[in-house]
């Protein structure tokens, strides 16, 4: 498989160097050249399926040329050791909990794929492997922990100061060994500007081999279409349209449902929602994408004011902004309909959503009512409630438990590096502290 750049289609690369650069020379995103369409048998027999056979078919589908079978089947079976049920939460809406994984977040498939086929790279190579990686709160840990140990890789995460929840910040900065945290004065769009200055850099470039694990690599991505597999093969009525509301900050999540329903995953709409950081839905209102600085908000993993996949999304369409409209709906939630959300989803079936699957939630209840559609709705509950005990806990008026894993990490002390975001100083740092 080949994989081009968003920027220019005709400059082609495989697959080691579209996961090891991360981002293209041109500043672009990698794109598989062609997207497989999996067979009818394997979505009639799909229920009978286990996740790690699904997730396996869809990689081996993909990524089947590059990699041998007995080395993908042990990345998926080193990435796919935890669960994703798909439970129901009133009579319209069912939760996909992609919270089941040491990080209790979504984005441990992705990282722990994308650690394994990084390693199996690493291995090729005499020079050491730097990620580095901006996150709004999930994909710090995720990525963090699934790197932790791998040999031949060395993490840089960049945060923002003050703006991610207390239990994210531990889970990355108290790992140590191959691992550094930055904590950066600025927003998340700072974070992110750093990491793509980096890439563009000669002088690191020279003396590091970087590369990103944030969900501009493509090796994230992938692994972001597996549960959406999984999840059709736990609809109990067949015969109803599946629709996917996804909670979205920088947009790799409803990428990777994209990626699947290009594989043949019959997916009749995809909800796209937002809290107050609504570039997506405005351009789906009025076909103009308008970056601007994040907002804060509660459910602050989505705090993204210019999401780097959607370049990505529009690359699947073609740019056609009819064809992308016609499958994704798109809509924003404010702070305060995101906590009613969550005291109304409590108190009517005690079921416990953290802010990112309030917000999902709320996109497919205003789909369902708009459209009057009998479908099987699915939102994605991409963290687990305890992530953001504050809030939950302040919004609910109950006090909720922290699981083992992650109070393992609150019982660390935090080891981060504090830096303002300019270029010049990350630069510096990293030239003088690697």
């Amino acid at each position: 498989m080949k994989f081009y750049s968003t920027n220019n289609k005709s400059a082609r690369v495989d697959l080691k160097e579209a996961v090891t650069q991360g981002l293209a020379p041109d500043n672009g995103l990698y794109m598989p050249e062609s997207i497989p369409v999996l067979p009818q048998e394997f979505f009639d027999t799909i229920h009978t399926k286990s996740f790690q056979e699904i997730a396996f078919t869809v990689t081996n589908a993909l990524l089947g040329k590059d990699v041998p079978a007995e080395e993908l089947k042990r990345i998926v079976e080193h990435t796919i050791q935890f669960e994703a049920p798909v439970v129901e939460v009133d009579d319209h809406a069912y939760a996909l909990e992609l919270f089941h994984g040491p990080t209790l977040a979504f984005k441990d498939f992705g990282a722990r794929f994308m650690s394994q086929l990084l390693g199996y790279f690493a291995k090729q190579q005499n020079q050491e492997i730097v990620i580095l990686v901006a996150t709004s709160g999930d994909t710090g840990s995720a990525v963090a922990n699934g790197f932790l140990g791998v040999k031949g890789t060395r993490v840089v995460v960049l945060y923002p100061s003050g703006k991610v929840s207390d239990i994210q910040e531990k889970q990355f900065t108290t790992l140590g060994q191959n691992v550094t945290a930055l904590e950066v004065t600025g927003t998340f769009d700072d974070c992110q500007r750093l990491v793509k200055q980096a890439f563009l850099d000669n002088d690191l470039r020279k003396k590091y081999f970087l590369t990103s694990a944030n969900s501009i690599n493509i090796a994230r991505l992938i692994p972001q279409s597996f549960y959406y597999f999984y999840a059709y093969a736990q609809v109990k009525d067949k015969n109803k349209p599946v629709v996917f509301s996804i909670p979205s900050g920088n947009f790799g999540n409803l990428t990777g449902g994209l990626l699947a329903q290009r594989m043949g995953l019959p997916v009749h709409k995809f909800i796209a929602t937002t809290n107050a950081n609504d570039v997506v839905p405005e351009y789906l209102k009025t076909s103009v994408f308008h970056a601007r600085p994040s907002k804060q908000t509660i459910s602050n993993a989505m705090d993204v004011g210019n999401p780097s996949n959607f370049v990505r999304m529009l690359d699947l369409f073609n740019q056609d902004f009819s064809k992308l409209s016609a499958d994704i709906a798109g809509y924003a939630f404010s702070d305060d309909e995101t906590r009613a959300a969550m005291r109304h989803v409590y108190a009517s079936n005690e079921y416990i959503l953290d802010p990112h699957g309030a917000v999902g939630y709320l996109g497919l209840i205003k789909y369902l009512e708009e459209s009057g559609e009998d479908v099987s709705g699915i939102f994605l509950e991409t963290a687990h409630p305890a992530k953001f005990k504050e809030v939950v806990e302040e919004t609910l008026s109950k006090s909720i438990d922290i699981p083992q894993p992650l109070q393992k990490f609150m019982q660390q002390p935090k080891k981060s590096i504090g830096i303002a975001s300019d270029f010049e100083g990350f630069k510096a740092y990293l030239l003088n502290n690697l």
